[in-house]
């Protein structure tokens, strides 16, 4: 990771991110969360957050604490080795961890990979509040000004309205040429058909 990179904007036009770049630490803030490393202590929460099956509904199924953790290591290598991951996201005011939003790698096996997908996980507690929304533009200027990303991706379930919302919140656009079935999840399943959005970089989003 470089020790410094240029500030990307929130797109809101009221607010700068800050980027606090050390070869240890990543920390992106807005005005009111920070996407940063994950950190040992983010465990036991997030554990917490992929059992919750309201969090998980739209999901083939919730997680183990073992899996959960797994995840958790395939996220702080995918930061350590490009930059860039589903960061860790800290609620400023009271310093808590709330869940995940940011970067990723499509998995291979999709038919529109490569590219970079944005992405969030919160905890339902945070729900409401406009908190993935502010995340995820955070995460995508950072693609566009310092990742250098054409163009952002995002997907999920076509039933996943609450999902599609923030997508839409954020600039992206739906074709339903693109839309796909989830090679993972078996044919029949009611979470199998998606839908996928984009965001070119020249679109501001947010």
């Amino acid at each position: 990771m470089p020790s410094a990179v240029p500030e990307p904007n929130t797109g809101t036009g009221q607010e700068e991110n800050r980027y606090s770049g050390q070869m240890s630490e990543f920390r992106l803030e807005t005005a009111r969360l920070a996407l940063r490393d994950w950190h040992e202590a983010d465990r036991a929460p997030f554990a917490a957050i992929n059992a919750d099956p309201t969090v998980m509904e739209f999901f083939p199924k919730a997680l183990s604490a073992a899996e959960s953790d797994a995840l958790i290591d395939v996220f702080q290598a995918e930061l350590d080795e490009n930059g860039h991951c589903p960061w860790a996201v800290e609620e400023l005011s009271t310093g808590a961890f709330i869940g995940f939003v940011g970067l990723h790698a499509v998995p291979a096996q999709l038919p529109f990979a490569p590219g970079t997908e944005v992405g969030w996980r919160l905890a339902r507690s945070y729900w409401g509040r406009g908190y993935a929304t502010e995340a995820a533009v955070a995460a995508v200027q950072f693609g566009f000004g310092s990742l250098g990303v054409d163009v952002v991706l995002s997907f999920t379930s076509a039933v996943n309205l609450s999902s599609r919302r923030v997508m839409e919140r954020l600039g992206m656009s739906h074709d339903e040429a693109d839309d796909f079935d989830h090679p993972n999840i078996a044919e029949g399943h009611p979470l199998r058909a998606h839908v996928l959005y984009r965001l070119p970089r020249g679109d501001r989003p947010g």
